[in-house]
């Protein structure tokens, strides 16, 4: 079993990612981390976002748009992306709704399904009040 160095720039990026609902991309993560670190590379953010995803504590979010996006928010739940600002929020469904949606998808797969991603797409209240 390998175990990983303690490393307070990662810590600082988990605790950041988990008190946003912004859903940054590693550029702003290292915005906001450099003002803790000034001699922080974008170089050492990407490897310890990429680390915080590989062991489960943060999620990546990739919709095509070019830029992963990361939550801090490992909990089951859904995105919405803002079709004209990209913005994304979390959308919370009932348990009971989630439950026979993944029960409906395993039940029309003849194999194993380990994982789920959905995304909804739209427009956010800002942009559908303009």
């Amino acid at each position: 079993m390998t175990t990983t160095k303690f490393s307070r720039q990662r810590e600082s990026i988990k605790e950041y990612l988990s008190t946003t609902k912004d859903h940054p991309t590693a550029d702003m993560v290292y915005d906001h981390i450099k003002k803790i670190y000034p001699n922080i590379s974008l170089g050492t953010v990407y490897r310890n976002l990429n680390f915080l995803v590989e062991q489960g504590s943060i999620i990546k979010v990739s919709y095509g748009n070019g830029s992963d996006h990361f939550d801090g928010n490992v909990l089951p739940h859904y995105h919405f992306i803002c079709r004209n600002c990209s913005a994304i929020e979390d959308i919370s469904l009932p348990a009971e709704a989630v439950e026979e949606f993944l029960h409906s998808a395993d039940e029309n797969f003849a194999g194993t399904i380990e994982a789920s991603s959905t995304y909804f797409y739209g427009l956010c209240k800002k942009c559908s009040e303009k």
